[in-house]
């Protein structure tokens, strides 16, 4: 199956907005799972609610509040604008953006369930060996943890490769720039000639979500097995 250029920049642009965007908010994940998983506090079912909210609200929604908050004219976009000279909007950087808050809770969910599932008194060992906080989450817990986190980049990579409805409404469909495969998918069925592009971009956004499903699996029994886990 052959792709061409415009297809195949629909592909490097998706496998770029989507690893970014799991790269730049797994340290955030791990911190907000960590917290859900081991801590308590008030209004922390306020608080883990706000962070699943992508999860459940429509994504038109999530992409007009991004709009609102990190637009030129938006709550915080505008100082990005006017002080720094950072826009946004028509930008690869906020197809990333969207893509991320899309996709975050869960990559959280992933590292919260991996946190839950580590036995307490095995960071408590380590506490009462003179470990700090710090020191026993990163000798003891973050190892122990890799399999979710791993899971859940994966997973959420997954996701982002499919993101439509935030990136549209934040960023628009603009070729070379925020056009991902959903959006080129969108823009072939509006061409009188555009069936043959949207079954091939289709057929790749299959394999690649397949792909990383399959990956995250394989992954994750791989590090259990190597944790003695398994």
């Amino acid at each position: 199956m052959l792709l061409t250029p415009e297809e195949w920049t629909a592909v490097r642009l998706s496998l770029q907005v989507a690893f970014w965007a799991t790269l730049w908010s797994l340290p955030p994940a791990i911190l907000i799972g960590w917290v859900l998983a081991r801590f308590e506090f008030p209004g922390k079912g306020i608080f883990d609610g706000i962070v699943h909210l992508p999860l459940v609200l429509p994504k038109v929604v999530v992409g007009y509040l991004l709009l609102i908050v990190l637009g030129n004219r938006g709550y915080l976009g505008q100082y990005l604008h006017e002080w720094f000279g950072i826009s946004l909007i028509f930008s690869t950087a906020g197809a990333t953006v969207a893509a991320a808050v899309v996709s975050f809770p869960l990559t959280v969910n992933a590292i919260r369930l991996a946190i839950g599932g580590i036995d307490k008194g095995i960071e408590t060992a380590a506490r009462t060996l003179g470990a700090s906080k710090l020191d026993a989450f990163f000798s003891v817990t973050l190892p122990l943890m890799m399999p979710g986190v791993l899971s859940g980049c994966l997973i959420s990579l997954a996701s982002a490769l499919g993101e439509f409805g935030a990136t549209i409404t934040f960023v628009s469909n603009v070729e070379g720039q925020t056009r991902t495969i959903p959006l080129a998918i969108y823009s072939a069925t509006h061409m009188p000639d555009g069936d043959a592009m949207a079954l091939r971009l289709t057929v790749v956004s299959v394999v690649l979500a397949l792909g990383s499903l399959m990956l995250a699996e394989m992954a994750d029994k791989r590090i259990r097995v190597a944790l003695g886990q398994i």
